[in-house]
This record gives structure tokens, C-alpha cells and sequence, in this order.
């Protein structure tokens, strides 16, 4: 099993808060942002900064964390490759079980469903997965630097948004034939 690190940007100690119920922290915190924090197209740059706003609140279950998470992904147009920036703004919830309750849970079959669940490592917790699912999900599927980008010309990659009256003569494989007799017919005629 791996240990938490107390000096990573998204691991947080919980020990001022105790094990009473009610007990309340706010902390704002800027943390670098873990690699894969999106998708191929678009994401939080690794690195990048992230501002995290929390409410620590002790429960009997364990530790209730309500936050929201701020930055701004980076990524390519997917009409044009032109880069896009979105800014990124979202909030969630999630509940780190005691280890001791989250034993007793699996133990009297809570667990059944399907749902993750998360636990404190003594008092500390890891945010980083319960930020990763909170993000990727509010990412543009297909992020467009502009909702009416006329992207690339499928037969040349020019810019479209560069040229709007750019066109190719393309003529129908079908019709070559006829379009030979049509310039044989004019070779006559002259």
C-alpha cells in the first residue's frame, strides 16, 4: 500500500479537526496540477496552477470535504488546431471514511454498490482522484475555439476562417468520362 505524502499539494492533514463531529476548517490552497488532469484533446497542463477553495467538516463517518476547484485547460481547436483555453470552474463533495468505519462498512456488506469509496491514511487524505473526477467530466468533448469555426478544408488543410470563399473544383470520379468528351467537343469546335 502506498503512503501519502504530508508535503504533496493535494494530500491534507486533517489532525486539527479531530475525530469530533462539527468541527469545521476552511483552507485555500494553490496546487500544482497532477498529470492526466483531462482528456487528448483537452486538459489542465501538468504543472499548471489550481486553486482549491475547501470546508473540512468532521462527521462521524469520517471527514466531509465540500470545495471547488479553479484553472483553465488548454488544447486544440478540433475544427481548426488552433489552440483554446477554457476556464475551468467546479465544485464537489466527498465524503474520507476512518479507516475503522469504512472496515466496518465492508464488513457488514454497506459496500455492495458499486460506488468508490475513500478513506483517510491516519489524517491525511489525497484529493487528486476525487479532483480528476470532477474536471474531466466538465471538459468540452470537442472544444472549438469559437462556436462557428468553419474549420479546414478537407482537401487542402487550408484555414477556412482565413479564406471563406475558398472551394476546389472537385468533379464526381463518376462524370470524368463525360467531362473528357466535353474537352475533345471543344478541341473540335476550334
Amino acid at each position: 500500500m502506498n503512503h501519502l505524502d504530508p508535503r504533496s499539494p493535494l494530500v491534507f492533514d486533517t489532525k486539527s479537526l479531530g475525530r469530533r463531529p462539527g468541527s469545521m476548517e476552511l483552507v485555500q490552497r494553490t496546487a500544482e496540477a497532477p498529470a492526466d488532469l483531462g482528456t487528448d484533446v483537452i486538459g489542465v497542463p501538468q504543472g499548471d496552477p489550481v486553486e482549491l477553495d475547501l470546508r473540512l467538516e468532521s462527521v462521524v463517518e469520517g471527514v466531509l470535504v465540500t470545495g471547488s476547484a479553479t484553472a483553465t485547460a488548454t488544447g486544440a481547436c478540433v475544427r481548426c488546431l488552433d489552440p483554446v483555453a477554457v476556464p475551468v470552474d467546479v465544485r464537489f463533495q466527498e465524503l474520507f471514511a476512518y479507516a475503522d468505519r469504512a472496515a466496518h462498512h465492508r464488513e457488514v456488506g454497506a459496500g455492495d454498490d458499486e460506488t468508490e469509496e475513500y478513506t483517510l491514511e491516519g489524517d491525511l487524505f489525497d484529493l487528486e482522484p476525487v479532483l480528476r473526477d470532477a474536471v474531466v467530466p466538465s471538459l468540452p468533448f470537442q472544444p472549438v475555439c469559437r462556436e462557428d469555426c468553419p474549420g479546414l478544408c478537407s482537401e487542402c488543410g487550408a484555414r477556412l476562417a482565413d479564406d471563406p470563399d475558398h472551394h476546389h473544383e472537385v468533379i464526381d470520379p463518376r462524370w470524368s468520362a463525360l467531362q473528357a468528351l466535353s474537352a475533345d467537343t471543344e478541341e473540335k469546335r476550334n
